[in-house]
C-alpha cells in the first residue's frame, strides 16, 4: 500500500541548484571533469584558528546540551560584533543561535504566521524562501523586481502589495542570486512602510563596493538572520543566529526548545573564535572573491551575456541568457551535459529570473576561466 505524503509537503518544489549539482555528481562519477559554478559553497578552508578552537573544545568535553538560545559567551560576542560594525545595541536575550539560518527561518515563519497570512518576497530571490512560508501555513506574495534596481524591492512596489494579512517583508542584502546590496537610504525607506522586516544578512562580510548596512540601524521592528557559513567558510558547520525583538523571544525560544533543542556545543565555541580572531581571514577571502567577480563579469559580457548591473556583494552573477534560450533549466542542463560546467538556472529563483543563469564565483580563478572558455566553445557550436 502506498503511503500518502501530506499536501503541505508535496507543495514544496525541488531545489534546482541541488538537482543540477546532483546530476553533475553523476557525470563526475562517470569520469567527466566538472566545474561547479552552481552552488554558494566557499572553496576556502575554514580558518585555522576555528579548527584549533574546535579541537580544544572537543578535548574539553564541549559535547553537551547548551542553553536553548545558545552559549551566553557566543551571544555576547554577536552583540559586540553588531555594536562595532553597525553601532547597533542589542542584548544577548535578543539572540538565538541554531544549526544554521534555514531552521531558524522555518521556526520564525512558524511563529509569525497563521494559516493564510502573507509574507512579501522578492522575485527573483533565494529559491527556498517561498517554501519556508508555505510550509508554515503562510502565503508567499511575490514582488517582481527589476534588474535596474538590482532586483531589490522598491518601497512603492511593496506598498501596493500590503494587505490586512501582511505579516512582513523579506529582504536579502547582499542578495542571492543577484549579488546586489541595499543602501542605507533604501533600507530606511523600506522601514517606513510600517510592516515587520525579515532581513536575511547571511552574506554580510562579503561586500565589495559601498557600505554594508544592517536593517537594525533603521528600525527595531525587524528580524535579522545571520551566520557563519559564507564569510567564514563554515557551510558544513551549520551555525547561524536570529536577532529578534525582545517581545517575540519567549515564543521563539519555546519553539526552539521543542524542535531544535540547541546548536552543537563545540560548534558554538568555534563561532566565538570566528568572531574574535578571524577578521583577517575573512578579508583575504573577500579580496579573492572580488578579483574573481571582476574577471567573471568581464568574461560573461564578452561572451554576450547580459549583466545588467554589477554585483556588489555575496558571490554570484545573475546573467541574462534569454538570447540563447528562454528556458533556463533546459539551457543549464545542456551546458552541463556538453561542457561539464554546472551553473544554476534562473527559474530556480522565481519567474523574474527565467531566462537567466546564475554563476557562482566560489571556485579558483583558473577554474572560472576554464569554465568560461568551455562555454565560449559551446556558444560557437550552437551557432554553427
Amino acid at each position: 500500500m502506498a503511503i500518502a505524503m501530506s499536501k503541505r509537503a508535496q507543495q514544496i518544489k525541488p531545489f534546482l541548484a541541488m538537482e543540477l549539482m546532483e546530476r553533475a555528481k553523476v557525470l563526475e562519477a562517470e569520469g567527466r571533469e566538472v566545474i561547479y559554478l552552481c552552488l554558494g559553497e566557499p572553496d576556502f578552508p575554514t580558518p585555522a584558528a576555528i579548527l584549533s578552537a574546535t579541537g580544544q573544545a572537543l578535548a574539553e568535553g564541549a559535547t553537551s546540551y547548551t542553553h536553548s538560545l545558545g552559549l551566553l559567551e557566543l551571544r555576547r560576542e554577536i552583540c559586540r560584533h553588531y555594536l562595532e560594525h553597525y553601532a547597533v545595541e542589542i542584548v544577548p536575550e535578543q539572540v538565538m543561535v541554531s544549526s544554521g539560518t534555514s531552521p531558524l527561518m522555518l521556526l520564525l515563519f512558524s511563529a509569525l504566521l497563521d494559516d493564510g497570512d502573507e509574507v512579501i518576497l522578492p522575485d527573483p530571490g533565494y529559491a527556498c524562501y517561498p517554501g519556508f512560508v508555505q510550509f508554515s501555513g503562510g502565503v508567499p506574495v511575490m514582488l517582481r523586481t527589476a534588474a535596474a534596481d538590482g532586483f531589490q524591492p522598491q518601497p512603492e512596489q511593496v506598498h501596493q502589495l500590503i494587505t490586512e494579512k501582511t505579516r512582513g517583508l523579506l529582504i536579502n542584502s547582499p542578495s542571492n542570486p543577484a549579488g546586489s546590496v541595499l543602501s542605507g537610504a533604501e533600507m530606511q525607506a523600506l522601514t517606513e512602510l510600517s510592516i515587520p522586516i525579515i532581513s536575511d544578512e547571511i552574506y554580510h562580510g562579503l561586500t565589495y563596493e559601498g557600505d554594508e548596512r544592517c536593517i537594525l540601524e533603521f528600525t527595531e521592528n525587524a528580524f535579522v538572520l545571520g551566520g557563519f557559513s559564507k564569510a567564514y567558510a563554515m557551510t558544513g558547520w551549520r551555525l547561524g543566529y536570529l536577532i529578534a525583538p525582545l517581545s517575540c523571544m519567549r515564543t521563539l525560544q519555546t519553539l526552539h526548545q521543542n524542535f531544535m533543542i540547541c546548536a552543537n556545543h563545540f560548534v558554538q565555541r568555534a563561532g566565538i573564535v570566528a568572531l574574535r580572531q578571524c577578521s583577517e581571514d575573512v578579508a583575504e577571502m573577500r579580496a579573492a572573491y572580488d578579483k574573481r567577480r571582476i574577471e567573471l563579469v568581464a568574461r560573461l559580457r564578452n561572451l554576450g551575456f547580459g549583466v545588467h548591473f554589477e554585483p556588489k556583494g555575496a558571490f554570484y552573477v545573475l546573467a541574462d541568457a534569454r538570447h540563447i534560450d528562454s528556458n533556463s533549466q533546459r539551457l543549464a542542463l545542456d551546458i552541463l551535459e556538453k561542457t561539464g560546467v554546472a551553473v544554476t538556472p534562473g527559474i530556480d529563483f522565481g519567474e523574474g529570473a527565467e531566462g537567466f543563469l546564475r554563476f557562482s564565483y566560489t571556485r579558483p580563478l583558473a577554474e572560472i576561466v576554464t569554465a568560461l572558455e568551455r562555454i565560449k566553445l559551446y556558444l560557437r557550436q550552437r551557432k554553427s
